[in-house]
């Protein structure tokens, strides 16, 4: 009875040798839902994104009137930029925008230098805020 146990088990390891290789090879052939070629596109655009997010917010801090309104308010630029670098991507997106839109308002002359100051300063308060606030 333990030799026919034996022999039982040695043919359904032996089919399963000789006829799984196919299967994963069919499985494999359904196209996937999202391909990885797809998933690493999607990772680099998020890190790009956020790359050129931080530097629209490090560009306003590192101009003339970012290092002056940092100065002014007793505010460290190293700090502020190690700050930047550690929003979250929401509240980073959001910063940017508004550090964009300040510096093509002031390159256009929409804007005084002393407003360009006051947004830099309410910025790097926000960038203080959202590092010091603890995360939920």
């Amino acid at each position: 009875m333990h030799s026919r146990v034996n022999m039982c088990v040695s043919l359904l390891v032996i089919a399963s040798l000789l006829f799984a290789p196919g299967i994963p090879t069919r499985a494999q052939d359904k196209p996937h839902v999202v391909s990885l070629t797809d998933l690493n596109k999607d990772a680099a655009r998020v890190a790009q994104t956020r790359q050129a997010n931080e530097e629209a917010v490090r560009t306003l801090f590192s101009s003339d009137q970012g290092q002056k309104a940092l100065k002014s308010a007793h505010l460290n630029y190293h700090k502020v930029d190690k700050a930047v670098g550690q929003l979250s991507d929401e509240d980073l997106a959001k910063l940017a925008e508004r550090s964009r839109q300040a510096q093509a308002d002031f390159a256009a002359g929409g804007i005084s230098n002393t407003l360009i100051v006051v947004i830099i300063l309410v910025a790097a308060a926000i960038i203080v805020l959202a590092i010091s606030l603890p995360k939920d």
